[in-house]
């Protein structure tokens, strides 16, 4: 009976803090959970005995929470793409009928009232933005969790938001969204929006606490509920069945649903990939990715075609490889992915946001940019076909966005594009790149606001061969277990970012009680700089170490906003890898602070039926700022010194693998092996996994936890995982 008893421990909170007015629905649906559990653990294997029938059912069912998970993220992600543009009545539509909205101390109740709200707070008036308005409202680290029944859901993100109007005002803000969601009519829209700023600020001085001792923000998840985005919901084997329905025609469409979920995770993990490519300037690894027909085009510049010309617009940002002090973040966010009927095509519309400059030479600049791009799978391998970007801003670090608007020059002869962009895609004042989707809520495509035009609608090559996918067949059990385990390959994607989301959520609270039970019994955590700790109860007993959470005044915030995550998944769908970038603003109620960059490389596993960290490893920083006014172009290399290496870290106790231990993995990292390196210096960029399409080697590569080759005991291999492809 141990699985019930997990399952009835994880489910115990939802019911007991269900949405209000909607406890017994919780209740009723999570004692559902519990009792079906309880039939699987009495039969044994939950699936045998089972007919088809039944069987398929139970995938119906299941397939649609885990679509759920991602409806839910897609409302939020296309909530900020509304937002970026001023489309304030299409922002509202994402909202129930009835909900409620708490934006910090403001209230309101309404779809309609909202978006009076949303028209006046946001846009002073006007429908879309003003002349040279900026309102980029970034969703950060999201941490979702559906209900039982698969009708409502609650949902946990930052936001982080860059504000104003050239020539006017330029403003900072940021802060965490605790928000419900429930499908109405048949649509997933937000029921209740909660905002609570944590630190906003003018970008002339910087950002502040909201707070002098600023609040912790409540949880609507436990350790043991992140791990659970959705819980199954098991059926009997009579129960709900239609005798009319043939169980193999339902089972071929959810294996075409299943089909598309897979591949959006392998687009995601491709355009996010891109992106640490770009920050190295990697560009064969950049080219790599594109399809022999491929095109870049960059608005106002010109259309590229061919890997060999792409490699020429990417070195209109120098030569391969960074130098000493060159910074080139180019993180991809807010990202909305469709898998096109036939699926060998898909689409992805995010923002990318530019953190650039060189140290040696005092400079540095913000870019905002939206991408627009298509994807071709050939032979089982997702490529990039074609690549829009829309630059928005770029405005150099010292002034700011209200005073600062640069515009690069054409490119030089030698990174000259092969052709012009089509006439319809010239970037003038408001444009709006296209949403290549109706609004979710309505149905309908979006609003303009007046004056407004599209660009980016027409393609910039042809479509794609259609490809004749032969029809299901073989034996139905055995294509009913193969959908049920690439269903678990998905639903280990979501299970996987949220153990991220939890992870970067108890570290910014110092909860670190909470958050040692995140881990598996055999997983380990390196603490930065001193090494790492084996073992969930050698985790709980560091952690003991630290300031409790709730210690008064609160006066810092370093955060730790973990994004951009590459999440491979092993074939059972029961261990996955996860990379994500480390995107560290730092806040105090006393001065503003800057920026500081770095990378995780975790893994996680499925325990108990619960996912759960199985490690979890910090490089950093690559680059941070030593002032705000200064920004990360203002470091410096240190004085050399023939004083000792400061210590790594004090320490009460001490780790189970110090990092002076890991030899090359640690080389360079403060508390490793040989010379630190400090930013404007640079760091290695270690990789997991080779290029997703043309398998290259990186220069830095370990595709295990960085323990697991000197003390081979910690890897999830030898404890009954497989290890996540590479």
């Amino acid at each position: 009976m141990r699985g019930s008893t997990r399952v009835v421990q994880a489910l115990r909170p939802a019911w007991r803090r269900g949405p209000e007015g909607s406890h017994s629905i919780w209740s009723a649906f999570a004692l559902l959970v519990v009792l079906g559990v309880l039939y699987g653990v009495v039969t044994g294997d939950s699936s045998q005995g089972m007919s088809a029938a039944a069987r398929v059912h139970r995938l119906a069912q299941n397939v649609e929470r885990a679509e759920s998970v991602r409806a839910v993220k897609r409302v939020q992600e296309t909530y900020a793409q509304y937002s970026q543009f001023g489309l304030w009545a299409d922002m509202a539509a994402l909202f129930s009928d009835n909900a409620q909205l708490s934006y910090g101390k403001d209230n309101e109740q309404g779809r309609q009232a909202i978006q009076k709200y949303f028209l006046t707070r946001f846009g002073e008036g006007t429908d879309g933005l003003k002349p040279g308005g900026l309102h980029t409202q970034m969703v950060l680290r999201p941490l979702i969790n559906v209900s039982a029944d698969g009708q409502s859901a609650k949902g946990r993100w930052w936001e982080f938001s860059m504000a104003g109007q050239h020539g006017v005002k330029a403003e900072w803000a940021a802060g965490i969204f605790e928000n419900e969601y429930v499908r109405e009519r048949g649509v997933w829209k937000i029921s209740r929006m909660r905002y609570n700023p944590m630190f906003a600020g003018p970008y002339a001085t910087g950002w502040r606490n909201i707070d002098a001792d600023q609040k912790i923000v409540p949880y609507h998840f436990t350790p043991d509920e992140t791990g659970i985005p959705v819980p199954d919901l098991p059926t009997s084997p009579a129960a709900s069945l239609d005798p009319k329905v043939n169980p193999a025609t339902t089972l071929a469409a959810l294996e075409g649903r299943i089909a598309a979920m897979n591949d959006e995770d392998k687009v995601r993990n491709l355009q996010n990939a891109y992106g640490y490519y770009m920050d190295r300037k990697m560009w064969d690894d950049v080219t790599d990715l594109f399809a022999s027909d491929g095109a870049l085009e960059i608005a106002n510049v010109g259309v590229y075609d061919g890997p060999k010309s792409i490699r020429r617009a990417l070195e209109r940002s120098g030569p391969a490889g960074l130098t000493h002090g060159q910074l080139n973040e180019l993180m991809q966010l807010d990202m909305a992915v469709a898998i096109e009927p036939g699926s060998n095509e898909a689409r992805g519309r995010g923002l990318e946001f530019g953190m650039l400059g060189e140290a040696d030479k005092g400079t540095a600049f913000y870019t905002l940019a939206i991408f627009e791009n298509r994807y071709v799978k050939q032979n089982d391998v997702w490529r990039i076909r074609e690549m829009r970007v829309f630059p928005l801003m770029k405005t150099d670090y010292a002034q700011g966005w209200a005073k600062s608007h640069v515009v690069d020059p054409p490119p030089a002869k030698e990174h000259a594009p092969d052709r012009a962009v089509p006439a319809g895609d010239v970037m003038t004042a408001g444009a709006i790149p296209v949403f290549f989707a109706p609004n979710s809520a309505t149905g309908k495509p979006v609003s303009l606001p007046p004056g407004a035009k599209t660009v980016g609608q027409e393609r910039l090559l042809p479509a794609p061969a259609a490809h004749t996918h032969a029809g299901s067949s073989g034996d139905l059990d055995a294509r009913i277990t193969e959908a049920e385990r690439r269903l678990a390959v998905s639903k280990a994607w979501d299970g996987a970012e949220n153990m991220s989301s939890a992870y970067g959520d108890y570290l910014d609270d110092l909860d670190f009680g909470q958050l040692a039970k995140l881990f598996a019994r055999k997983g380990t955590k390196e603490i930065p700089f001193s090494g790492v700790y084996v073992g969930r109860e050698s985790i709980a007993k560091r952690d003991a170490t630290s300031p409790p959470p709730g210690s008064r005044p609160r006066v810092m915030l370093p955060l730790h906003w973990r994004t951009q995550p590459v999440i491979l998944v092993a074939s059972d769908g029961r261990s996955a890898s996860i990379r994500s970038r480390l995107f560290q603003p730092a806040s105090s109620s006393a001065r503003a602070m800057g920026f500081g960059g770095g990378m995780y490389h975790d893994q996680v596993v499925l325990e108990d039926g619960v996912w759960k960290l199985w490690s979890v490893t910090i490089d950093e920083h690559y680059f941070s700022s030593p002032t705000y006014e200064g920004g990360w172009s203002s470091a410096k290399d240190p004085v050399p010194s023939t004083a000792p290496r400061p210590p790594a870290q004090a320490n009460d106790y001490p780790p189970d693998i110090p990092l002076t231990k890991l030899g090359e993995r640690e080389r360079g990292f403060r508390g490793g092996t040989g010379d630190m390196i400090v930013w404007p210096s640079l760091l290695p960029m270690w990789f997991h996994y080779k290029n997703p399409v043309s398998g290259r080697i990186p220069e830095h590569y370990w595709p295990d936890c960085i323990t697991c080759m000197q003390y081979p005991e910690t890897s999830m291999k030898n404890h009954g995982y497989l290890l996540p492809p590479s």
